[in-house]
């Protein structure tokens, strides 16, 4: 957990600024060291996740909270009305309160999300993938959710995996010439990934050799017939216009991930709040 801490430091340094924290010397010197008994409330249902900056961010500012007391509740289902308690001093809960409670609410809707998607597939052997649809600034927690929620991350960056898509086709004047290039980054151990758009390109990209493709926006007829042209060591993922009242339409034997940008960018609210009352008082 204190590794984690370290990672995200710059990160939270960046996120309390952003909340001013820095503006009024006065104010933050004032602020009473008093112990108070910290509230959180689950007032959805959800799936809880992101407690490892929830903690961070009050460790932050000088809190020395343990994260081992908090990792029971990491990625466990919660019911509305439901709570969990801790102990702060009155001016690290304060101040600390929003930037910790909006990060563990975007985790949490992400992970309640993703895992409705997960579930859709039980049963199958199509893994859910997220994708770099992510908010600027939050990658990290982001992808961490999905993880959370029993999904699969894919590429956290242009250059984890290359990924030749419609725009590199076009620039480079077709799928043979992108697929050139990115075999001349010689990067041994980087697989490519061709964004596929007919049945058509997905010949010539068996003919090419590649062996991972993306069948984008493609119709489930389509898949059918691109399943049955799949070749021994070739990886199939299906990406686009993916939805929980339809993903169970693509769950194909022979199809082997969906990704999902709506996992992060399309996640909806969950509500979360903190309150505190002084220890042994009201």
């Amino acid at each position: 957990m204190r590794l984690l801490e370290k990672g995200i430091e710059a990160d939270l340094a960046r996120y309390f600024e952003e909340d001013d924290l820095q503006g009024n010397a006065y104010y933050l010197n004032s602020l009473p060291q008093t112990p108070v008994e910290c509230i959180l409330k689950i007032k959805s249902d959800v799936l809880l996740s992101g407690l490892p900056y929830f903690v961070a961010a009050f460790n932050y500012l000088g809190a020395k909270l343990n994260y081992d007391k908090f990792k029971i509740h990491e990625g466990k289902n919660f019911a509305k009305g439901e709570v969990i308690t801790f102990t702060l001093p009155f001016s690290i809960a304060l101040t600390g309160e929003r930037v910790a409670l909006n990060l563990l609410q975007r985790a949490s809707a992400i992970s309640t999300f993703t895992q409705k998607f997960v579930k859709a597939a039980e049963g199958s052997s199509v893994h859910i993938l997220d994708t770099r649809k992510t908010t600027p600034g939050l990658r990290s927690l982001e992808k961490y959710a999905v993880r959370v929620g029993g999904a699969y991350n894919h590429r956290f960056s242009q250059a984890d995996v290359w990924m030749i898509k419609d725009n590199h086709k076009t620039f480079f004047g077709g799928l043979k010439p992108a697929w050139d290039y990115f075999q001349n980054m010689q990067t041994h151990y980087q697989g490519i990934v061709v964004e596929i758009h007919s049945i058509d390109e997905l010949k010539l990209a068996m003919e090419l050799g590649v062996k991972h493709v993306m069948l984008d926006n493609f119709s489930t007829e389509d898949v059918l017939k691109a399943v049955t042209m799949k070749k021994e060591g070739m990886t199939y993922e299906i990406s686009g216009g993916i939805k929980l009242d339809n993903v169970g339409q693509f769950l194909i034997k022979g199809i082997d991930a969906i990704s999902i940008g709506a996992l992060t960018h399309s996640a909806p609210h969950v509500d979360l709040s903190m309150k505190m009352k002084t220890v042994g008082g009201k």
